[in-house]
């Protein structure tokens, strides 16, 4: 009788994402106060990530024209630490007046696929409002 076993992979990474389209949409309330946006965004990533062309979609929450926070969800179809699949990034995050973005990153249970099958992870990034590459840090477990 044999069995096979796949090997994990864990680790812990910087690198960086590109927004190469960022395509905005009021959906609710009045420009200046508190209202409710819809971004469609495409992503390069690069280092332990990569891929190209991502699926990304966001609410945005603006509390007035600078301020506010942000849930998304992106589809990767590319390669963690060598290995072949796909898998979703659940995104949440705040911007402020001064132009400072933060999100926090977590790999969505179970959408891992391929070699990316039960692919578990969490990140954040931090950085300012047109920026042409944003780092992020990301700890993975692939098992």
């Amino acid at each position: 009788m044999s069995t096979t076993t796949t090997a994990t992979a864990t680790g812990t990474a910087t690198a960086s994402f590109t927004f190469t389209q960022w395509d905005e949409k009021p959906v609710a309330g009045a420009d200046g106060g508190a209202r409710i946006a819809h971004a469609a965004v495409t992503n390069d990533f690069t280092g332990v990530i990569k891929a190209t062309g991502t699926s990304c979609q966001y609410t945005l929450v603006y509390t007035d024209e600078t301020t506010g926070a942000f849930v998304g969800h992106e589809f990767i179809d590319g390669s963690v630490d060598g290995r072949s699949g796909s898998f979703v990034l659940e995104q949440r995050g705040s911007f402020g007046a001064d132009g400072t973005i933060s999100c926090t990153l977590t790999v969505h249970p179970g959408s891992g696929s391929g070699e990316l099958a039960g692919l578990t992870g969490t990140g954040s990034f931090t950085t300012r409002h047109g920026a042409s590459a944003v780092p992020y840090t990301f700890t993975y477990d692939i098992g």
